[in-house]
């Protein structure tokens, strides 16, 4: 299992929640701050089996297609899930 976390801008996370909700993928959302001029983002959460990661990412990817001018539109991390429980 892995841990994807995913800092996107406010404006672009409603976009990707569908996506990613239509798809049966649990979210976790956390309004958060940071960059330059302190600008709204949301940090979205997902615990996903490893054989759905690519599939996740791909979705992703296709909602948040580049800019004209270059700038990148989040970050994405992966990482390894050692233990999960739901108590």
């Amino acid at each position: 299992m892995k841990m994807v976390i995913l800092i996107v801008k406010d404006s672009d996370s409603d976009e990707i929640v569908q996506a990613l909700t239509s798809e049966k993928y649990r979210i976790t959302r956390i309004a958060s701050t940071g960059g330059f001029l302190r600008s709204g983002v949301v940090t979205l959460l997902l615990g996903v089996r490893d054989e759905r990661v690519e599939s996740a990412l791909e979705l992703i990817r296709k909602k948040l297609t580049p800019l004209p001018s270059g700038e990148r539109r989040a970050t994405l991390f992966v990482v390894p899930v050692e233990r999960f429980e739901q108590v």
